[in-house]
């Protein structure tokens, strides 16, 4: 694993030259209404919060982040001054609730981020017949996306000029593209970084919406010190689609740099990873171990898991397709094999989700119906939002699937190897953000092959044990080398640089 020691040392020399100021729409503390009308914090959730939580617990900074519901905007506006102590008695930051108009953050949310921009930037679009960028669209980024990364920006400005030095500021995903911009014109000397935890598409994709917004998005990014990307291929389809919609702008291609009027942007990879050590603890916890014995019970001779959240580019149903077509090409695998899947609905409040899970659930009726006994169910579904349970699954798998359409990483590919006790096998799409690092030690699939997908999943179920051992042995040695440790201290590092 990274060395924590090293990173601490690093952070420490970084962080005592210019405070740190961390910004991201989901913030590490949720403040829900207890039953007698009180706000309590509790952690909060999301993949920024569990990649910073080491941090968090180590350095002081603040935290800026929206208020999410009714206990976040009750304590922001109980009088503390603009920030405040996180109430988590592990973390030492501060935190700031950027509270906008519910109206105004619905637009943002629920109109542009998710509909528009995460499903543009994971390619989940039907472009003969969606989206339909209407007047709601447009109007939702003048008076939804536009307002609300500026009352981000104007916290991050009036937490820096309280400031002796100028900040570094690390933004973070698609929810704060404009923040960039807005903070630079304000606060010239501020080091600010932005990492985008989504894929990057072509340039010919992004024409899919009115070129004024991408070029917008384009042009604050490059207001940016430091943008980071999950693979080498998001960055280079940014360094296209700058070139393409932003006028006046020079691309270095073998630098990875961008120069717009006199400023230079470094754009670089930093793949997103997991605290090994934190993992490994939870799935050794008194609670997984008791969903350890439990789950035992619905595994089989043989057990493939998947965990998802149950968005259309996780391609759950094709995963479930390509079992049904194992069971029916090799019928002396009934009632030997079980599928346990862990899915978490998301966003179901957005209809193209609520469809997509309606979808799942209509499938594993479906095979469970027309391949299941009373003693034996194909697939055992787990539709609830819990972690522990999750980890003690990945315990007991013999196939571990993950055959995503696309998507910026997929941390469930190094989480299981790093607490499977079987020797199990990784099922690996070639366009999860994460196949560069791992696909030495995994089976490769196209994610759209539902062929090749069973043929994957038969050749794991039946790869000899000592074929298993070494292929979980390199994906273990590869996830434990490039911890989140690593990934902290390689923007550490090039911050630091800057400086």
């Amino acid at each position: 694993m990274a060395d924590a020691a090293k990173l601490n040392e690093l952070c420490t020399a970084v962080f005592s030259q210019r405070p740190l100021i961390l910004v991201s729409n989901r913030g590490p503390v949720e403040h829900q209404m207890s039953a007698e009308g009180r706000p309590e914090g509790r952690r909060g959730s999301g993949s920024v919060v569990t990649a910073f939580n080491s941090l968090a617990q180590r350095f002081e900074f603040t935290w800026v982040a929206s208020a999410m519901g009714e206990g976040d905007r009750l304590v922001s506006n109980n009088g503390q001054g603009p920030h405040f102590k996180s109430p988590l008695p592990a973390h030492t930051i501060n935190l700031r609730y950027v509270v906008t108009p519910r109206r105004v953050y619905h637009k943002y949310y629920n109109i542009l981020c998710n509909p528009l921009l995460w499903f543009l930037q994971h390619y989940m679009w039907n472009p003969p017949y969606n989206p339909n960028v209407d007047a709601a669209v447009h109007d939702a980024w003048e008076t939804g996306y536009i307002p609300v990364n500026q009352a981000f920006a104007n916290a991050v400005i009036e937490e820096a000029r309280a400031l002796e030095q100028a900040p570094i500021v690390i933004g973070h995903d698609y929810h704060l593209y404009l923040m960039p911009e807005f903070v630079r014109k304000e606060v010239p000397e501020a080091i600010i970084q932005h990492f985008i935890h989504i894929p990057w598409p072509t340039p010919q994709y992004w024409h899919m919406i009115p070129t004024y917004i991408t070029q917008r998005i384009c042009e604050s990014l490059c207001a940016t010190d430091l943008l980071g990307f999950q693979t080498i291929g998001d960055l280079r389809c940014f360094l296209d689609t700058v070139e393409e919609f932003v006028p006046d702008v020079t691309v270095d291609r073998n630098e990875h740099t961008i120069i717009r009027n006199g400023h230079t942007t470094a754009v670089k990879v930093y793949p997103i990873s997991i605290n090994v050590e934190e993992v490994q603890r939870i799935a050794n916890s008194p609670r997984a171990l008791d969903y350890e014995t439990r789950l035992s019970a619905d595994t089989g001779e043989f057990t493939i898991v998947r965990i998802d959240r149950a968005e259309p580019n996780k391609n759950i149903v094709r995963g479930f397709r390509a079992y049904e077509l194992m069971l029916t090409r090799y019928p002396e695998l009934k009632g030997k094999v079980k599928f346990l899947a862990f899915l978490v609905p998301s966003r179901t409040h957005i209809r193209q989700y609520q469809r997509y899970m309606d979808e799942i659930q209509q499938v594993i009726q479906q095979i469970n119906n027309n391949h299941g006994t009373d003693d034996w169910q194909p697939i055992v579904p787990y539709i609830e939002n819990n972690y522990t349970q999750a980890i003690a699954g990945m315990k007991l798998y013999d196939v571990l699937l993950v055959n995503t359409i696309i998507e910026g990483m997929n941390l469930v590919a190094k989480e299981g190897p790093v607490v499977n006790k079987r020797d199990g096998v990784l099922v690996l799409s070639h366009s999860s953000g994460v196949h560069h690092q791992l696909a030495h030690g995994a089976l490769s699939v196209s994610p759209t092959d539902i062929e090749g997908t069973m043929n994957a999943l038969h050749q794991a179920i039946t790869m000899t044990p000592e074929d298993r051992k070494d292929r979980a042995s390199r994906l273990l040695e590869s996830v434990c080398r490039e911890d989140i440790n690593h990934w902290l201290h390689q923007q550490t590092y090039d911050i630091s640089n800057l400086l």
